[in-house]
């Protein structure tokens, strides 16, 4: 190794520090706390590849509204735990206009990021049924929602999609079904972090199954519309935001406003439960909390009792953004299509040097340039691919860690601007002086 940035046993001692022996085992904040530790100790600014924060301006529709709310007094309120009323209706005024489908606002609760939805989700899920209490993930996925039921005290099982796309993957769903305690399937689309999307074939599969086995789902839509392979940008036009809920009424839906509005860090998702979910009743639930009713439970019970509701300015800044959409004054798309320009940049730099794209297809289509692509280096596993990219001053997280069965790196876009992409190609030809075959 003659071409390293970081010496390797600096990169051992703070890995040392942080209690990481295993990157594969390692966060999401492992790893960024170990890069954090990097940067400190030799001055050297890494391209940071692990962590999905924005990487784009926020939306200045919501800005100004949340600057206007806050001038008005709203920060004397305590929110409403089923949100701001209008922010609730242009929910469901949005979900028309770019899923394509109904929703009442009643089942539009406002919650402290999309990963507060999921975990308020996992809570009611898991107790909606006696005896079906383990959650279905179709991976790879994102990690911290695993940690989510870890840290309740619920099981979850895991599969990778990669093997079983198409009329395939309904054989594998009903290995999983079949055995009763399923409560609930969750998946990203886009994924988070193949990028891959469920074709409608396969959704309705999923919605299909959902409604046989009295199962729910919960699609995480964190990238909504960002399969820039088609215009989902115009309001009331399809092509819409594929999903699962035009196959069943059993589906809550994770809207996050952090990547479409550049909106992160006001924490402001949406948990969108069914209309006919909403005021479902389910015994054991009852049994649980003391609320027999789906919506009534989730918002009252749970999200009461995690945070007593959404920070009640960030509601007014998404409730104008919503609007402007609606309305078709922002075009929810022009800002983010800049991810796909990276990632395409990106992966062409990668393959230059050798690498591999390891979730290359999307079925019969090659996966959409998008916020996340996945990398290997042929020899190396996850693990020791990452570990080695710290040397040349690059940060990731390996696939193993999302659930994958495949070796490999998730690299995300949004903190490598084009900017940084000249000083990414000199390091990756780094990598490759020091790791290509002599004969190569």
């Amino acid at each position: 190794m003659q071409n390293n940035l970081i010496d390797k046993q600096l990169v051992e001692t703070i890995m040392s520090q942080c209690n990481v022996t295993d990157l594969d085992e390692a966060s999401i904040r492992d790893i960024v706390k170990i890069t954090n530790l990097l940067e400190k100790a030799t001055g050297t600014k890494f391209i940071r590849m692990e962590m999905g924060v924005p990487g784009l301006a926020p939306s200045k529709i919501g800005t100004e509204a949340e600057i206007k709310a806050l001038q008005q007094g709203v920060a004397q309120f305590y929110p409403m735990l089923e949100g701001h009323a209008e922010l609730s209706k242009e929910a469901s005024l949005f979900i028309k206009n770019f899923i394509g489908i109904d929703l009442r606002p009643e089942g539009i609760i406002p919650t402290v990021g999309a990963m507060q939805a999921s975990y308020a989700a996992f809570m009611a899920l898991t107790e909606c049924h006696k005896g079906k209490d383990t959650i279905l993930f179709i991976d790879p996925g994102f990690p911290v929602q695993k940690t989510q039921l870890e840290v309740i005290g619920k099981p979850y099982i895991t599969f990778d999609i990669y093997n079983h796309r198409g009329e395939q993957l309904e054989a594998k769903l009903r290995e999983y079904l079949d055995k009763g305690n399923i409560a609930g399937i969750v998946y990203s689309n886009p994924n988070n972090p193949s990028w891959v999307c469920l074709t409608e074939t396969e959704l309705q599969i999923i919605g299909k199954l959902a409604t046989e086995y009295d199962t729910i789902i919960l699609e995480d839509l964190a990238y909504f519309a960002m399969d820039f392979r088609k215009d989902l940008s115009r309001p009331g036009e399809p092509p819409f935001q594929p999903t699962v809920a035009k196959y069943t009424d059993n589906y809550i839906l994770m809207i996050s406003s952090s990547k479409l509005f550049s909106y992160a860090g006001q924490r402001l998702g949406l948990l969108c439960i069914s209309d006919a979910l909403f005021h479902r009743k389910y015994e054991h639930l009852k049994e649980r909390y003391h609320a027999e009713e789906l919506g009534y439970t989730i918002t009252y019970k749970l999200i009461y009792t995690l945070s007593s509701g959404t920070s009640h300015s960030p509601q007014y800044a998404v409730t104008a953004i919503l609007k402007a959409a609606n309305e078709g004054k922002l075009n929810i798309l022009s800002d983010v299509k800049e991810y796909g320009k990276r990632a395409e940049t990106m992966k062409n730099l990668y393959r230059a040097a050798g690498f591999k794209i390891v979730y290359e297809k999307d079925g019969t289509e090659d996966v959409a340039d998008g916020f996340y692509f996945t990398i290997y280096y042929p020899g190396m596993t996850g693990a020791q691919l990452a570990k080695e990219l710290l040397y040349y001053g690059i940060s990731s997280i390996t696939l193993k860690g999302c659930g994958s069965d495949r070796e490999g790196l998730r690299a995300c876009v949004s903190q490598v601007g084009m900017d940084k992409m000249e000083t990414l190609q000199e390091r990756i030809k780094r990598f490759e002086k020091d790791h290509r075959p002599t004969n190569a």
